[in-house]
Parts: C-alpha cells; sequence; structure tokens
C-alpha cells in the first residue's frame, strides 16, 4: 500500500524527522491562503502515488500567494504523466503547499528489504535527489549501505557510521545519524517495504531536513494498522485492483491485452511469459490462489472481461488445493450471466480435471480448450491476430 508525499511527511514527523512547515489544498483558493499563512516563497507539489512528479512538471515554486493560486491552479485536475504512472497518467486531486527550504546540502536517505541477504538494508548517497536506480547506474561508489540484523535491529554506530560516509561536519553527521535512526523506526514500527526521503537536505543552519517521503506498506501487516489503512487514497487505486481486494483476489492490472487467471504466482508468471512468446502481452496479474470458491472463480472472472483493454481471455489452472469442477463451475457462472465478446482459452490440470472439463463441454458455452501449454499458446496467437485484423 502506497501513501501520499504528504501523509508520509506527517509520519515522519510524530517518529521526529523534522520536516518543512506546509499544508494540504484541494483548490487554488486555499492554497493561496496557505501560501499567504507560511509568508514566504512556497513550492507546489502535485501529490500523486508515482515518483519523477519534478521533471513532469508537478512541483512549481511559487513567489507570492497569488502565484501559488495559479500554479495550484495549473496543477489541480491535471493528468500528470511521469517514468512511474505509465501513458495513462494520474489526475491531481490534492497539492502540498510548503515553505521553500534553503539548501546547502541533498542526500538520499532509504530502507528496504535487501531479498538476496533477507534482512533490512539502509542506503545513503550524497547524491541526493537523483532516483537511487539513476545514482546506482551513474555512480555507485556513491551507495553506502548498513544491513540490519532483524533480531538485534539497527545499532547506533552503525547509524553514525552510515552518516559519516556522506563527507558531512560532525554536527550535521550527527543531526543524520537521528534521522537514520528514526527512519529505521518508522520501517519496523508501521510493517513498511520502503521508507524513503530524497533529497533529506542540509539547510544553511546546519539542520536536517526531509524535503520529500515515500513509504510503501507491507499489505500483511496492515491488520495491526488501521490508522495506516484509513491513509489509503482509492483515486490512485486502479478501480479494477480495488475490486479485486475486495473479492480476497490478488489482482494487479498491466498494459496488455491478454486477461490471465491462473492459480499460484509461480503459474501466474509462467503464464505471463507463455502470453509474451505467443506474440501477446498481459493485461493483467490475477492469482485466485488455492482456497477459491466458486463465487471467487466468478468475480476474479468478470474483472478480466471488465478491462477493456482485454482482447482475449487465458484461464490456466493446475488443479491441486483448488479442484478443478470448482473452478469450471465458477467460469460457466460467470459466463452465464454476462455477455462475452472475447475468446476463452482454457487449461485444465490436476485435481477433477475430467469432471471440470465436462462442465465446460456440457455448459453449451463457447470455451477453447486447451489439452497442453503449446496448444494454448497457438490458441493465444490466433485470438490476438484475429482482433488484429
Amino acid at each position: 500500500m502506497n501513501i501520499h508525499e504528504y501523509q508520509a511527511k506527517e509520519l515522519f514527523s510524530s517518529f521526529g524527522i523534522p520536516i518543512p512547515e506546509g499544508r494540504v489544498a484541494t483548490t487554488p483558493a486555499a492554497a493561496e491562503k496557505i501560501a499567504t499563512e507560511l509568508a514566504s516563497p512556497v513550492v507546489i507539489k502535485a501529490q500523486i502515488h508515482a515518483g519523477g512528479r519534478g521533471k513532469a512538471g508537478g512541483v512549481k515554486r511559487a513567489a507570492s500567494p497569488e502565484a501559488a493560486r495559479a500554479a495550484a491552479a495549473e496543477l489541480l485536475g491535471r493528468t500528470l504523466v511521469t517514468h512511474q504512472t505509465g501513458p495513462a497518467g494520474k489526475i491531481v486531486h490534492k497539492v502540498l503547499v510548503e515553505r521553500v527550504a534553503a539548501v546547502k546540502t541533498e542526500i538520499y536517505l532509504g530502507i528496504t528489504i535487501d531479498r538476496t541477504q533477507r534482512v533490512p538494508v539502509i542506503m545513503a548517497s550524497p547524491a541526493g535527489g537523483m532516483e537511487i536506480e539513476q545514482i546506482a547506474d551513474e555512480s555507485p561508489d556513491k551507495i553506502f549501505k548498513e544491513w540490519i540484523h532483524p533480531e538485534i535491529g539497527l545499532r547506533p554506530f552503525q547509524a553514525y557510521r552510515l552518516a559519516l560516509k556522506l563527507g558531512l561536519d560532525a554536527a550535521e553527521t550527527r543531526a543524520v545519524a537521528q534521522v537514520i535512526t528514526a527512519l529505521h523506526r518508522v520501517f519496523v514500527d508501521k510493517d513498511c517495504l520502503l521508507v524513503e526521503t530524497n533529497p533529506l537536505i542540509i539547510d544553511n543552519n546546519g539542520a536536517a531536513l526531509a524535503l520529500d517521503a515515500k513509504i510503501n506498506f507491507d499489505d500483511n501487516g496492515l491488520f495491526r494498522h488501521p490508522d495506516i489503512v484509513a491513509l489509503r487514497d482509492p483515486a490512485e487505486e486502479d478501480p479494477l485492483e480495488s475490486a479485486a481486494r475486495k473479492s480476497n483476489l490478488n489482482y494487479v492490472k498491466l498494459h496488455g491485452n491478454v486477461g490471465c487467471l491462473v492459480n499460484g504466482a509461480g503459474l501466474a508468471m509462467a503464464t505471463m511469459d507463455l502470453i509474451k512468446l505467443a506474440g501477446a502481452e498481459p493485461a493483467n496479474f490475477l492469482d485466485v490462489g488455492g482456497g477459491a470458491n466458486e463465487d471467487m472463480i466468478e468475480q476474479g472472472f468478470s474483472l478480466l472481461l471488465s478491462d477493456p483493454d482485454v482482447n482475449a481471455v487465458f484461464i490456466n489452472i493446475f488443479g491441486g488445493i483448488l479442484r478443478c469442477d470448482i473452478l469450471a463451475r465458477g467460469i460457466v457462472a460467470a459466463v452465464s450471466r454476462r455477455s462475452v465478446d472475447v475468446p476463452v482459452i482454457v487449461r485444465l490440470e490436476g485435481t477433477n480435471v475430467e469432471q471440470g472439463r465436462e462442465i465446460l463441454d456440457r455448459s453449451g458455452l463457447h470455451f477453447q480448450r486447451a489439452n497442453d501449454l503449446a496448444e494454448a499458446a497457438a490458441l493465444i496467437a490466433r485470438a490476438v491476430q484475429e482482433v488484429a485484423q
């Protein structure tokens, strides 16, 4: 789960991390009022769940309240397209109006999970303001890391050692070490997958200040944090993903043309590879899991058909915990209740596979049944070609 920058900064502040003074506005008039109260030049920042806002024109400096109003009017309601939004972009519903800070030094700080080491890792770089991927590509020697033993936690000397590598003076080093320690508390206490400030600045007075904030939470830990769940912004989420979550389905919208319904994440990844090898593109990742019932199958299939980008549906099930006959009944129910004008390709194997195939065959509905993956790939390629023609 993601949250907005302003929400992440409020969370930072509650853990003692200094942030610029500012507030959120949803109208140009509100932005002007906030700028007046701050009584200084301000920066107007579009609030969307995506990075790269500055390069896309989503961050504007305003020297006066009138300029703040104009900047907010330009951003609010605008579709902002960044390298993280995809070509469709995201609509700006809110802007953050903040006091401009005097920047002496920019630093990158971030905490995430090192999947190789299987422990959290803190990364710091004096090349703040750049994306961490860009730093890694252009200046890998400027990325410093400390790995955290999950049973011991971050030790004070680690935070100080990391800050010491950034080339700061003694007071600045202590200030950054304190921020690192606080970021780690946020990461652990709130079950995060990513906590990042880029840049953390040192101002002209030697104080540390988080000019940006990004937090990504582990969905599996949200049951412990109703306060975090309350921060969810449905306007920033794909409607199909939101609907899938309500049905306890694992669904991720992609930008392809073949809808996928599978059971098991590994099979889902293999299925998407198969679709690409067939010359098509997966339109989604939909894993119904092993415990799915007929209603969940029906809801999942309906989600696929609700996507206007889907030109064909590929159902690839290996029946283990999820029996093929349950899957077949759910699919038949979904197709019977709505008009289906795209090819539906089904490949079933595993528990009760013969019963599942019989249910599909007796339904009187038109399914293209594949006996193996090679046949499924051929059917997918033909279906996509027919649509293209």
